[in-house]
């Protein structure tokens, strides 16, 4: 029986695509043999799983997870919304989540940690769900608040079940206020902040950027008005007003009256809001001209596309 090497394993996971671990077992059930190895992982249908990682995956779940002033939030992408309902996948997400929790919000680290009861890691644990389910899977993002001295309350719209779902908010939060009446203001204001989808906490928080590149668009749109020169500055003035109550989160208005701001409903409670998090399913994934991996079925089989 060969050697199994570091060299080796790094050779047949090149050639496979399969995962580390899968590698290494794959060898040494060939007794070193590569191509007798190769054989394995197909067999097992791990060397096909590196061939889907090309595809677009931009369905799949947000997951949430907490723990007394933690909570973290990930986004695992799968290709077709199917996927989502697919209990093993479901578990997956929760344990990446978890993953999360304890490390933080390198996707690198969470992929290395080990899945519990797998007797492999994250990463290879995933390699194995692709090759099961049969679709590209991704472990896109992952974002941690903390709170010592308040509560990181979380909200998930469109769940499937508890902290699972297709829009995932957290909020860290704090005051004077119990434990849980900060829980429900926190849940609260992630419902909010899951409809009105604020940018930023506060005014002194948006990025300068992005406020000139907005400053120079509504001058613009001032001066195609025909208005006189001398009165565009106030203009603008007045729109840059107006484009804080869209971005920013404190001069929003409250969705669930439709009249107080979000900053005067803080105030009343006597909490201040320290950080916030909104992860929306597949937002920013570029489809590509045909779409995504559901379309293209649906198109092939002649029925209309899944809803969105």
């Amino acid at each position: 029986m060969a050697e199994i090497t570091a060299a080796l394993v790094r050779d047949l996971r090149e050639k496979t695509g399969a995962g580390m671990m899968d590698c290494k077992r794959a060898l040494t059930e060939s007794g070193g043999d590569v191509e007798a190895a190769t054989d394995w992982l197909r067999a097992k249908g791990l060397a096909a799983a590196a061939k889907r990682s090309g595809r677009i995956a931009a369905e799949g779940l947000i997951g949430v997870t907490s723990a007394p002033g933690k909570a973290a939030m990930v986004e695992v992408n799968a290709e077709t919304d199917f996927v989502a309902r697919n209990e093993t996948f479901q578990s997956f997400v929760q344990e990446v989540a978890k993953a999360a929790l304890r490390l933080g919000e390198d996707v690198e680290a969470i992929k290395a940690a080990p899945y519990p009861g797998a007797g492999r890691g994250v990463g290879e644990q995933l390699t194995q769900l692709i090759a099961t389910i049969g679709e590209n899977i991704a472990i896109r993002r992952a974002r941690v608040l903390a709170a010592p001295n308040g509560v990181v309350a979380s909200y998930v719209h469109q769940a499937l079940k508890p902290g699972l779902g297709r829009i995932g908010v957290l909020v860290a939060i704090a005051g004077a206020s119990e434990i849980d009446a900060l829980e429900l203001l926190g849940r609260q204001v992630g419902m909010h902040i899951a409809a009105a989808r604020p940018d930023w906490i506060d005014i002194d928080g948006v990025d300068a950027a992005a406020l000139e590149r907005e400053k120079a668009v509504l001058t613009e749109q001032a001066r195609a008005s025909g208005r006189p020169e001398a009165i565009i500055p106030k203009m603008v003035e007045g729109r840059i007003r107006k484009y804080y109550e869209e971005v920013v989160l404190l001069e929003q208005v409250w969705v669930h009256d439709g009249e107080s701001r979000v900053r005067a409903v803080l105030e009343k409670a006597g909490a201040k809001l320290l950080g916030f998090a909104r992860f929306q399913l597949g937002e920013g994934i570029d489809r590509g001209p045909g779409g995504d991996f559901a379309t293209e079925v649906a198109a092939a089989a002649g029925t209309p596309p899944p809803a969105q």
